[in-house]
């Protein structure tokens, strides 16, 4: 039996009495896919590297730019198009539009299978690089004025899995669920668009491309295909096919979702949770007095 979250998940795109809905965002989409594939990719220098700027960056900024929460909250008539109902709908049918490209990377895998296998350990071993997000965000999220919302917003890149370990073990209305929710919401609205220009700029760091790519594959399909896709165009001169980057970040991302999962539990959760009772009262602001009470 399907249980109620599944089922109000997947209600928005429900059709019945929801057609005008559908055809306005059917039609909106399509539109920024149209806009966003004449633009085409734009590659200029920067410093020793070079940015490069994709059709899956400009339709992350349309879309955001054309919500009925951003320009539609002053353009009316573009308000009455893309309104709330078209949010809503648009939200469960990214995870189908991703599907398909899920299939495209794992037909990837096989040519590069062998040197997958040989970077077997690698793979693994990257999932210890959430132990650098927390050393790194834990403070400044203490800085910044978070409590313990800085347990769920700095234990990863908060991505699914990181969602339910946290919701299920403190709940969504506590403070780390907040916290973790806060870092998911910001990496769907900006993930993209970073991770897009930080892999057309990665080869500077003089690093393998292949090593660049293990690490584009963090658990989220589209921010893993923003910066493969960038990092296979920037690297395009070193040696290195370009289904072979992809393939080795579909790889990484495909294993990140299982392994991480894991890595949080039982490494993430109890090093923040012991970080955070050393380093709250050296940058937290008045935490002993809130923490007291929860």
């Amino acid at each position: 039996m399907t249980n109620d979250t599944t089922a109000d998940r997947w209600a928005p795109i429900r059709t019945a009495g929801r057609l005008s809905a559908h055809l306005r965002t059917h039609l909106t989409v399509l539109l920024i896919v149209v806009v966003a594939e004449l633009i085409g990719t734009i590659t200029f220098p920067l410093g020793p590297g070079q940015v490069v700027l994709l059709p899956l960056l400009y339709a992350v900024v349309l879309g955001l730019g054309l919500s009925y929460s951003v320009l539609g909250s002053v353009i009316e008539p573009l308000r009455s198009v893309v309104d709330e109902d078209v949010s809503r709908i648009a939200s469960p049918l990214l995870v189908i539009a991703l599907m398909p490209l899920g299939v495209k990377y794992g037909t990837l895998v096989a040519p590069s299978f062998y040197d997958l296998v040989a970077a077997g350990p690698a793979f693994v071993l990257q999932e210890f690089g959430n132990l650098g997000t927390i050393l790194i965000a834990l403070p400044l999220a203490l800085l910044l004025g978070l409590k313990r919302e800085s347990i769920g917003a700095a234990v990863s890149i908060a991505r699914e899995p990181t969602l339910g370990v946290i919701t299920d073990k403190y709940g969504i209305e506590s403070p780390e669920g907040r916290g973790v929710l806060g870092t998911y919401m910001t990496g769907t609205v900006l993930g993209t668009v970073f991770f897009g220009l930080l892999g057309g700029f990665a080869p500077a760091t003089g690093l393998h491309p292949l090593a660049l790519s293990m690490a584009c594959g963090m658990g989220s399909a589209s921010m893993m295909t923003a910066c493969s896709t960038s990092l296979a165009a920037a690297a395009g001169g070193a040696g290195v096919a370009e289904d072979q980057i992809l393939s080795f970040a579909a790889t990484s991302n495909l294993l990140t979702g299982i392994t991480g999962l894991y890595m949080v539990i039982l490494v993430g959760l109890p090093v923040i949770t012991r970080l955070y009772a050393v380093l709250a009262p050296v940058f937290g602001r008045d935490t002993a007095a809130t923490d007291g009470g929860e």
